[in-house]
C-alpha cells in the first residue's frame, strides 16, 4: 500500500511509519492539515490516514476540502481520541470512510486500511447500470442523472452499485453494511449518514425521487411504479 498518515502527533507518526514500512508498504507523513492536504492532492495515495486534531487546518476541514475542492476520493481513514456519536457522523459527513478512536491496535488499522484499498482496487463489475434516467458506469467510474454528472464519495458510490445492481428489490442494511466495511462495520450511524449524502446527490434536485427507505429493513432504488407494484 502506498499510504499517506497526516499526524501531529510526532511518536504516534513514527511508530506508525516503521509498522508499515516494516511490513512493505509505502510511507509519506505530515505534521499539519495543510502540508497533508497539499500531499493528498499532489500525489496518488492508496488510503489516508487522516488524525482530526492537527494544527493549521484539522481533519474535517481537511476531509471536506479534499472531497469537494479538490475531488479528490481516495479512501480516508479518521483517527480521533473522542468517541462520541456527533463526532463520527462529523467525520462522515465531511467524506471520510472509515474512523478508528485512539488508543488503537496497529494490527487493527493495518486490517482496516486492506479493506478500503481492496474495496478501491477489487474487480469491478464492468456491467453499465440504469434505473429510469440515473445511470453507473462502473468502468469509468461516472454517476449521471438525466444527462447531468453527479459527485459521489466512493462510499456512496459503492452503495449506489449495490442498489442499483438489485433494483428494485430491498436490500437489507446488514447487506450493506457487510459489503461496504465487511464484518466490522463502524458505528451504526455511519449507514444512515452515507445514505443521506447519496440521496442528496441523486435525488435532491430532481422531481422524482428513487432512493427509498424501507423503514426496519433496508432501502431499494426504483422507479415510483415498481415502488407500487
Amino acid at each position: 500500500m502506498n499510504i499517506l498518515f497526516i499526524e501531529d502527533n510526532q511518536d504516534l507518526a513514527i511508530e506508525l511509519a516503521e509498522y508499515f514500512e516494516a511490513a512493505g508498504d509505502s510511507v509519506d507523513a505530515a505534521a499539519d492539515g495543510v502540508t497533508g492536504l497539499h500531499l493528498a492532492v499532489a500525489n496518488d495515495y492508496d488510503v489516508i490516514v487522516l488524525d482530526l486534531m492537527l494544527p493549521g487546518m484539522d481533519g474535517l476541514d481537511v476531509c471536506r476540502r479534499l472531497r469537494a475542492d479538490a475531488e479528490c476520493w481516495t479512501p480516508v481513514l479518521m483517527l480521533t481520541a473522542r468517541d462520541t456519536l456527533e463526532d463520527r457522523l462529523a467525520g462522515f459527513s465531511r467524506g471520510a470512510d472509515d474512523y478508528l478512536v485512539k488508543p488503537f491496535s496497529l494490527r487493527e488499522l493495518n486490517c482496516r486500511l486492506k479493506a478500503l484499498t481492496r474495496r478501491r482496487f477489487g474487480a469491478p463489475e464492468l456491467q453499465y447500470l440504469q434505473v429510469a434516467g440515473l445511470e453507473l458506469n462502473p468502468a469509468t467510474l461516472e454517476v449521471k442523472r438525466d444527462g447531468r454528472s453527479l459527485s459521489l464519495t466512493p462510499v456512496g458510490f459503492q452503495i449506489l452499485h449495490l442498489l442499483m445492481r438489485a433494483s428494485p428489490r430491498v436490500v437489507r442494511r446488514q447487506e450493506i453494511e457487510q459489503a461496504i466495511w465487511g464484518e466490522e462495520p463502524p458505528n451504526g450511524e455511519a449507514l444512515r449518514v452515507h445514505i443521506h449524502h447519496l440521496r442528496n446527490a441523486i435525488d435532491k434536485t430532481f422531481e422524482t425521487p428513487l432512493l427509498q427507505t424501507v423503514r426496519g429493513i433496508g432501502y431499494r432504488l426504483a422507479v415510483p411504479d415498481a415502488l407500487s407494484s
